[in-house]
């Protein structure tokens, strides 16, 4: 189903508001995969910190998911010469399967057409993001970080498990 949505800059008087939607959404998929549980959180009950969300948005842009004049996501992406970096990608769960993420990525690849490689992570546990990126948006897994094969850029050790998928555009 194609929709229609809009990517709009995100603004200074909506962060907190983007920060906690993105939480919301991460928390959702967490909680749908193993029930309330703590380990897979960063802090505090939350799949995905503050700090991560801040420091994303700070280093990259950030743009609101907007359909129909209403918030339904946001986007972080950082760029550099042609290659892209997806921080993140949310869309609020009360939305989901219809689409918008996929118009959400369709609409970031035509803003940035210079972009030859776009690279991006999801945790092992993210299934529906792993049929995301594979299947609806052509990424391919290019690599999994776990304890005997640590992500080099982790500021935690890398005892995350993470997939990073590559996408070469054509």
């Amino acid at each position: 189903m194609k929709q229609d949505i809009k990517l709009v800059p995100l603004q200074e008087n909506d962060r907190e508001q983007f920060i906690k939607d993105n939480q919301k959404a991460f928390k959702y998929g967490a909680t749908e995969e193993f029930g309330v549980r703590d380990e897979h959180f960063e802090e505090d009950g939350e799949i995905i910190s503050r700090a991560t969300i801040e420091q994303s948005i700070d280093e990259g842009e950030a743009y609101r998911i907007m359909l129909d004049g209403q918030k339904v996501g946001g986007v972080i992406v950082k760029t550099e010469g042609d290659k892209g970096d997806l921080h993140i990608l949310f869309v609020s769960p009360q939305v989901h399967s219809k689409g918008i993420g996929y118009a959400a990525w369709c609409a970031v690849e035509k803003m940035y057409p210079q972009i030859q490689v776009w690279e991006t992570v999801t945790p092992y546990f993210e299934k529906r993001n792993i049929h995301f990126y594979v299947n609806r948006c052509g990424f391919k897994i290019v690599e999994f970080y776990n304890e005997h094969h640590k992500d080099p850029n982790s500021t935690d050790g890398g005892l995350d498990e993470m997939f990073r998928f590559e996408k070469v555009m054509k």
